[in-house]
């Protein structure tokens, strides 16, 4: 039995010398919280597979320009998506990051996972 026990905190202890560090963990846990809204989600999907303004996406979703722009600002924070100047216009895009292409590919399951095809 102490011979078990000392397997399971070996396993415990080796587990807690990989995991990752507060900052990490929090980083990680806030991109979550803002991919996790139901309009972020939305607004990612279409980004995913082309590029809008913030016109385009109010006009899509029945939502105000200021609040486009608010979920814009903070998933542009987060370098999910990224932003290009055309004249008066901004277009907006999935970023190229590794944590980018991951949450496409989540985005991309997620709605053909539930899909009424």
């Amino acid at each position: 039995m102490e011979n078990e026990t000392n397997q399971v905190e070996h396993k415990t202890m080796k587990l807690l010398e990989d995991i990752l560090t507060e900052d990490e963990i929090y980083d990680i846990s806030e991109t979550f919280r803002l991919i996790g809204d139901p309009s972020r989600l939305k607004i990612l999907y279409i980004l995913s597979h082309t590029e809008e303004n913030v016109r385009n996406i109010s006009a899509a979703f029945d939502m105000s320009p200021p609040a486009v722009s608010h979920h814009l600002r903070l998933l542009k924070s987060m370098k999910i998506i990224k932003s290009e100047r055309r004249g008066k216009e901004v277009y907006y895009t999935l970023g190229t990051s590794e944590l980018a292409r991951t949450i496409h590919r989540m985005v991309d399951q997620v709605f053909k996972m539930h899909c009424k095809i």
